[in-house]
């Protein structure tokens, strides 16, 4: 087992935190000191580059495992155990001292290429009664792959699913290995909402503005893969009426705050462009056509938009990229983190922690950039602690000192 050294941040003065940090504000220069990508201006102070926090509370960060197989996406169970899933189409379960506790089986057959795999994974409200799992994953076909979402029922024994049944396809699907998504998270209802990717090529990047397929949106459906009832385009013409919002490029975030009920999603920029938005019913967010990201050669996207009428802004953004791979409000016991967004940087190779107040970024931080590492998962762990694992097959602990 290794240990990382303890951090102990200068501490400028003594900052009293509520548990929703509305009273906690940036006290520094931006964190981000290297040039922009572009000349694009934001849409109102504090949408990129605020000012810097720093925190007080000494903490730990701790590797607790190193042979995790492309994890892509965790949950903790009731009992406190990580469900970690592996790119490579299984799930393991691990105690929060890192050990393999089960290895599962059973999934259906996944494109395992580029960006694509077995992705990510949650459990049923319910499910120490029927012990539900669902999970995103890059389905292959003759045809193209498609993301999909699936269920099954864990066996007694924990080291397969039972009964699998996919619920929801994306379409259209493509032949491509890019930008698939995806999370997958439950509603107060338990009801689904999952972040489907816009695949990628620029030959299929515009129908994240196409009502009539599913890639590049947010998709609400129940456990049954059902249209949620009142869904903002139930009753569009040619629209797909599990579409919640649209106009996403690669939301690879996907979040729900646990005091206000509201879903917030990250997703990739190209060069630029990053961004957080909290996502509202029937929302366009502007991908492809409004963007604050240039193209990988440098080109302005199309027509180089950043504001449009109708569009809805992003609360925040980043340029250059830090590649958001994972989002969550963090639910621990660090008092001045509580409430916080925390986001996994992949390109970025730090954790990202963004105060938030009145649904707007009012500080940020970089956490364990020192690390070197890509950020893919992470959750709050029934001990307060947060464990975050990287595409290079570490788990962290990360805990108060």
């Amino acid at each position: 087992m290794k240990y990382s050294k303890i951090y102990k941040p200068f501490v400028l003065g003594i900052f009293l935190l509520s548990a929703n940090s509305a009273a906690f504000a940036q006290n520094g220069q931006p964190v981000e000191k290297v040039n922009a990508n572009s000349d694009y201006k934001p849409a109102f102070a504090g949408q990129t580059r605020i000012g810097s926090v720093t925190t007080a509370t000494p903490y730990v960060s701790t590797v607790i495992s190193t042979n995790l197989k492309g994890p892509w996406g965790m949950h903790v169970l009731p009992d406190g155990r990580l469900l970690i899933s592996g790119k490579p189409g299984t799930m393991q379960i691990l105690t929060t001292a890192g050990k393999v506790d089960k290895t599962i089986t059973g999934f259906p057959a996944v494109q395992f290429e580029g960006q694509g795999g077995l992705l990510d994974v949650n459990i049923d409200r319910d499910f120490t009664k029927n012990r539900m799992v669902y999970w995103t994953y890059a389905q292959p076909s003759d045809e193209g792959a498609t993301l999909a979402v699936a269920k099954g029922k864990l066996s007694a024994d924990e080291t397969k699913l039972e009964n699998v049944r996919v619920i929801f396809e994306a379409a259209p699907r493509y032949k491509g290995a890019g930008q698939f998504g995806s999370r997958l998270v439950f509603d107060k209802q338990g009801n689904i909402f999952v972040s489907s990717g816009d695949r990628q090529s620029e030959d299929i990047r515009k129908k994240a503005q196409d009502l009539s397929a599913t890639t590049g949106k947010i998709i609400h459906i129940t456990k049954e893969g059902k249209p949620v009832a009142g869904s903002p385009f139930m009753s569009t013409a040619d629209a797909k009426p599990e579409i919640y919002a649209y106009g996403f490029r690669n939301p690879d975030g996907l979040t729900i705050n646990p005091l206000t009920g509201d879903l917030w999603e990250a997703e990739f920029g190209p060069r630029g462009g990053d961004e957080i938005n909290l996502i509202k019913a029937g929302g366009n967010y502007g991908w492809p056509f409004v963007t604050y990201g240039i193209e990988y050669n440098g080109k302005k996207v199309y027509d180089g938009i950043q504001q449009k009428e109708g569009i809805v802004q992003p609360v925040y953004y980043w340029d250059p990229s830090v590649s958001p791979g994972c989002m969550m409000f963090y639910t621990g016991n660090i008092a001045e983190w509580k409430n916080n967004l925390f986001v996994g940087a992949l390109g970025g190779q730090h954790i990202v922690r963004l105060v938030i107040k009145d649904n707007k970024v009012v500080g940020e931080e970089r956490l364990l950039a020192d690390k070197n590492e890509r950020w893919r998962c992470m959750a709050t762990g029934k001990d307060g602690a947060i464990y975050a694992a990287t595409d290079g097959g570490k788990l962290y602990r990360i805990s108060k000192k």
